[in-house]
């Protein structure tokens, strides 16, 4: 199951109580305060992972709660420190404060690790407190508390290409001919309920290079607004480097103009707020096996006035797949290169 969204509250542990404690020790008289520190409670981390693609975990495990530290205890002993606990998260989550809705961090990479909320440190003990005019203190500290917050999580996939057009245009069967992936392909609309990944590679080994596309479920009118499946899976597509607009251009889907659904789309893109207009598109006219010729011209005349890329497939038969698959790797690899160029300089 596709889990992209999650509430969670933690707590991290609360520190020991300081000791206060005398020394009893045979011949050795007046031996003064010897109560130990309270032990550090244990941290909430959390650590980016390549291993989990989804954050049902955390909307099944709402609560978590890291241990506290032992109290002091006598002859100067400090108490054991609490166990951090370690939440494994996907890479692309975003962890945001619940009540506040500040930014706490968004983990971009594998293997990062941030404490979320930090431990409380323990108490000191009386022999901290004693002095040559006060040496036999019975002051102590209480172990301090924890940090507790509730968050919530979302999950942005990281993909350099995203897939995007009106339900049962040919998204899913495109994206399980250019790469591995084997979504759900059905005639009928919104048969993708969840973002699909894959990896599609470009030239010829050892020069051949990969990009991850991801296939959002289809958008229709009104979407910004919850129509449909609403916009709630737009947002994997705020990390892409570039988008496919597929339109569909035969008869077989019953919407008679493909002008109308692009411009359709693009203002719902708009809509959602994160700047998707400003990407670099590609559009492509899907089902060209079963292409009404007025469509594809009409559609092919819009796409020249706005200076936009156009490519005419057919992911049944095969026709222009390639052709589309090549010039998305050469887009990618120009656009990494510009993203990389604006990172130095600034």
């Amino acid at each position: 199951m596709f889990i992209d969204e999650a509430k969670i509250r933690v707590k991290a542990g609360d520190g020991g109580n300081g000791c206060m404690a005398f020394r009893r020790e045979k011949f050795v008289p007046r031996g003064g305060p010897s109560g130990g520190d309270g032990g550090r409670g244990g941290d909430i981390i959390m650590e980016s992972t390549q291993r989990h693609n989804t954050l049902m975990y955390f909307r099944y495990n709402p609560l978590h709660r890291a241990e506290r530290g032992e109290h002091g205890m006598g002859s100067n002993c400090t108490g054991r420190d609490g166990q951090d606990i370690i939440l494994k998260v996907p890479v692309g989550t975003v962890v945001y404060n619940e009540e506040t809705g500040d930014l706490i961090h968004d983990f971009q990479h594998p293997d990062e690790r941030v404490i979320i909320a930090r431990a409380g440190r323990g108490g000191r003990g009386n022999q901290h407190f004693a002095t040559p005019t006060h040496q036999a203190p019975r002051e102590h500290e209480m172990g301090y508390p924890g940090e507790e917050l509730s968050l919530r999580l979302e999950l942005k996939v990281l993909a350099d290409v995203g897939i995007v057009g009106y339900p049962n245009v040919g998204k899913s069967t495109l994206i399980s001919r250019i790469s591995a992936a084997k979504p759900k392909i059905a005639d009928y609309p919104f048969t993708t309920l969840e973002p699909n990944l894959g990896v599609v590679t470009v030239g010829e080994a050892p020069y051949e290079e990969a990009f991850v596309v991801a296939d959002i479920p289809g958008l229709i009118e009104g979407a910004h607004q919850g129509a449909g499946l609403g916009d709630r899976f737009l947002r994997h597509i705020e990390r892409t480097h570039l988008l496919v607009h597929l339109v569909d251009v035969s008869d077989a889907g019953g919407r008679p103009d493909p002008v109308a659904d692009f411009k359709t789309i693009s203002n719902e893109l708009a809509s959602f707020g994160a700047h998707l207009e400003d990407k670099p598109v590609l559009v492509v006219a899907s089902k060209m096996d079963a292409a009404n010729p007025d469509k594809l011209k009409k559609l092919a005349a819009m796409a020249k006035r706005r200076k936009l890329p156009f490519y005419e497939i057919s992911a049944v038969t095969g026709q222009g797949v390639d052709k589309l698959k090549y010039a998305i790797g050469e887009q990618v690899r120009e656009l990494r290169k510009q993203t990389q160029i604006e990172l130095k300089e600034s």
